[in-house]
C-alpha cells in the first residue's frame, strides 16, 4: 500500500534534506537513490552479476525499494554504486550511514573499508583514502538474522502477526559524504542549563585547532558555558529554538539548542508528577511505531515524518513514546521545531522471550527480578554487552535533541535484564531527563517513576507505594478497521469497533471516565495505542497509509483534553 508521498516519490531525488540538522555544513554529497543489488549465501564474495536496482534507503522487503523479497538469515543482500570523487579533496571524505540493518562489511574499489553491527545507529568513516580513481565503487555486504539470535531486532519478527511485524533489513536510512578539513568537528554536545540562564557547549575536535562557538554575535572557546540571558522556554505550546554556529579552523557547522528542565516533583497538593520548565506538566502522549506501508523503517519523504508530528499534536497531543525504534535525526528536529515532547524506547533483543514472562503480567499484575538472566531470555553475555554499548550510543546521538523527555531503557521485560543498574548508568549519562526503566511490568521498584500498561480492564488510579509518579505508559489500543486501507485480512486490536461513531463514542467514554479523574487523581502521563496502524495491528487514529484519519483532529483534541 503507497502511502501520499510513496505515490509521489521521485526515484531521482531520495530524501534530499540534510539529514543531520545539529551539525549541518555546507559540503553535503547525497547518495541515495538507484544501487544494485543481489542476494547470495552468507558468506560469499561480491557477486559478478547483479540482480536488478534497489532504491536504497529502502529495504529490500518494502515496497518503495522495488525489489519485494525478505533476507533470510543465512544470506547476504549485496549492494553497489559508482561514486564519483568529489571535487573538494583538499581535506577528508567523511562517508555516512544512517542506518544499515543488522550488520555490514563496506567495501570500496574491492577494499574492505570499514565493517558495523547494530540495525539502528548511524556509522560514519574517513573514506579518503580509499577514493583513488575519478569514479570509484562503493559495495557493501549486508547480513540480517532477525530475531533468530540476541542482535536488537525491535518488533521484527521471521513469523511475524499480533504485536510483531515484518522483518527488514539492509540499508534504511541515508547514505551521505562530506568534505571536510583536517582539523574538523566530529561531535558537539549541547546541555542547556535552565536554572543559571545558560547553555553548556563543548566539541569534540578532530586535529590541534581550537574551536569556538558564536552565539548572539559573540564569540566563545570552547568548552564554554555561554549566557542566554531573557531566555524564552521551550515547550510544546511554544518551541523556541536558538541557531549558533561552531568554528574549528576551516571548519564551520550550524546547530541549535533549545532552553527547557525536566524533572519529577511533587506538586502543589505532594503529588509527584512531571514537571517542565518547573512546572507540572500533563504528558499526554500517543505510543508511535515510525512504520510505514510503502517504506516500512522509512518514511517515503521529510513531509511524511512531519505529517505524523503536526497531525498528532493537531488532535491534541503533546508527546510521542517512539516505541522501540530509533528515527532519523531529522524525526526529531522536526519534533524540536514544531513541539513534541518525546519519550524514547531503547531496541530490544535476546532471545526468544518466553510467553509466561512477556504477556501474562498483563493479566496478573506479577513483577518478576530482572536478574534472572534465563528468565528473560538474556543468558548470552555478549548480548547483554552489546545492549549496553548500543544505549550508550543511542543516548549520544540524542542527547541533544530538545525534545527527548523520557529514556525508556525496557519494555514489557523483553530481553530486560538488571534494570536498576541500566538506569543508575543512564541518568549517570544523562540527568537532564527522567527515566522509565520498565515500561509496562517486571518494575524493580526503583527510580522516581511508576510505569503501567493496562488494557482489557478499566484503569482505576492508585498512588504509588513507594510515591513515585505514574505513568500509564500504554493504554487502549480500540480497534477500528478501514476497509480498502488496511495490511492483509488479520485484525489484531484490544477492542473491536465497527465504525467512526463507535470509536469516537468508546475513547469519550474512555477518557472521560477513566484518565480525566486519575490525572485529577494524580495521574502524571498516558500514552494511548496507538498513533497509526501497522501491518495486522490496526489500533491506530490514522490508517497505516496515512489516507485516512479515523477521527477529526478537532474531535480527537476536545476528547483527550483532560484540563
Amino acid at each position: 500500500m503507497l502511502t501520499p508521498w510513496g505515490e509521489k516519490l521521485d526515484k531521482d531525488n531520495i530524501l534530499p534534506e540534510y539529514p543531520r540538522p545539529q551539525m549541518r555544513r555546507a559540503s553535503f554529497i547525497n547518495l541515495n537513490g538507484q544501487w544494485d543489488y543481489a542476494f547470495t549465501a552468507a558468506g560469499e564474495k561480491q557477486p559478478e552479476k547483479w540482480e536488478g536496482k534497489i532504491l536504497v534507503p529502502f529495504s529490500p522487503e518494502c515496497e518503495l525499494s522495488g525489489v519485494g523479497r525478505t533476507l533470510q538469515p543465512d544470506e547476504y543482500l549485496w549492494y553497489r554504486r559508482d561514486w564519483v570523487r568529489p571535487d573538494d579533496m583538499s581535506g577528508r571524505v567523511i562517508l555516512h550511514f544512517g542506518a544499515v540493518d543488522q550488520s555490514c562489511t563496506v567495501y570500496i574499489n574491492g577494499l574492505r573499508a570499514y565493517r558495523h553491527k547494530g540495525g539502528y545507529l548511524p556509522f560514519e568513516f574517513d573514506a579518503t583514502g580509499f577514493l583513488t580513481k575519478d569514479v570509484n565503487e562503493l559495495s557493501l555486504s549486508v547480513r540480517d538474522v532477525s530475531d533468530t539470535s540476541y542482535h536488537s531486532r525491535g518488533k521484527q519478527k521471521m513469523k511475524h502477526g499480533g504485536i510483531w511485524y515484518t522483518p527488514q533489513s539492509g540499508i534504511w536510512q541515508s547514505v551521505w559524504a562530506e568534505c571536510v578539513p583536517k582539523d574538523c568537528i566530529r561531535a558537539l554536545r549541547i546541555t542547556p542549563d535552565y536554572d543559571n540562564a545558560s547553555v553548556r557547549i563543548n566539541a569534540d575536535i578532530v586535529g590541534d585547532s581550537r574551536a569556538y562557538a558564536i552565539f548572539n554575535g559573540q564569540q566563545y572557546q570552547l568548552p564554554a558555558t555561554v549566557p542566554v540571558p531573557d531566555f524564552e522556554p521551550w515547550s510544546p505550546e511554544s518551541p523556541k529554538l536558538y541557531d549558533f554556529s561552531v568554528v574549528c579552523g576551516e571548519d564551520k557547522v550550524e546547530s541549535y539548542f533549545a532552553m527547557r528542565k525536566f524533572s519529577v516533583e511533587p506538586d502543589s497538593k505532594g503529588v509527584k508528577r512531571l514537571f517542565l520548565n518547573g512546572r507540572p506538566y500533563f504528558h499526554n502522549g500517543l505510543l508511535d511505531q515510525g512504520y510505514w506501508s510503502d517504506g516500512m523503517y522509512t518514511a517515503p519523504s521529510d513531509e511524511a515524518l512531519i505529517f505524523d508530528i503536526q497531525t498528532a499534536k493537531d488532535m491534541g497531543f503533546n508527546m510521542l513514546r517512539k516505541h522501540i525504534k530509533v528515527e532519523p535525526l531529522r524525526w526529531y528536529y522536526h519534533c524540536d521545531r514544531l513541539g513534541m515532547l518525546v519519550w524514547q524506547d531503547m531496541i530490544n533483543g535476546g532471545g526468544s522471550y518466553n510467553p509466561a514472562i512477556i504477556s501474562t503480567p498483563l493479566v496478573t499484575g506479577i513483577h518478576l527480578n530482572d536478574k534472572k538472566y534465563k528468565l528473560f531470555a538474556r543468558e548470552d553475555l555478549e548480548g547483554r554487552v552489546e545492549y549496553e554499548t548500543e544505549l550508550n550510543e543511542m543516548i549520544e546521538l540524542l542527547y541533544n535533541c530538545p525534545c527527548i523527555a523520557m529514556w525508556v531503557p525496557f519494555n514489557e521485560g523483553w530481553g530486560q535484564f538488571d534494570a536498576a543498574r541500566i538506569a543508575e548508568k543512564v541518568a549517570g549519562m544523562d540527568p537532564t531527563r527522567t527515566i522509565d526503566h520498565a515500561s509496562g511490568w517486571h518494575d524493580q521498584k526503583i527510580g522516581q517513576t511508576q510505569s503501567l500498561h493496562v488494557y482489557f480492564k478499566k484503569y482505576v488510579f492508585k498512588p504509588d507505594k513507594l510515591g513515585r509518579a505514574v505513568l500509564l505508559s500504554e493504554f487502549g489500543g480500540y480497534n477500528y478497521r478501514c476497509e480498502g486501507h488496511s495490511f492483509g485480512s488479520d485484525n489484531f486490536g484490544y477492542k473491536k469497533l465497527r465504525s467512526e461513531k463507535d470509536l469516537q463514542k468508546e475513547l469519550e467514554k474512555l477518557y472521560s471516565e477513566q484518565i480525566k479523574p486519575a490525572y485529577e487523581q494524580g495521574l502524571a502521563a498516558t500514552v494511548y495505542t496507538q498513533l497509526t496502524d501497522v501491518e495486522q495491528e490496526v489500533n491506530g487514529l490514522i490508517t497505516y497509509d496515512r489516507k485516512v484519519v479515523k477521527l477529526a483532529p478537532e474531535v480527537m483534541r476536545k476528547i483527550v483534553s483532560v484540563e
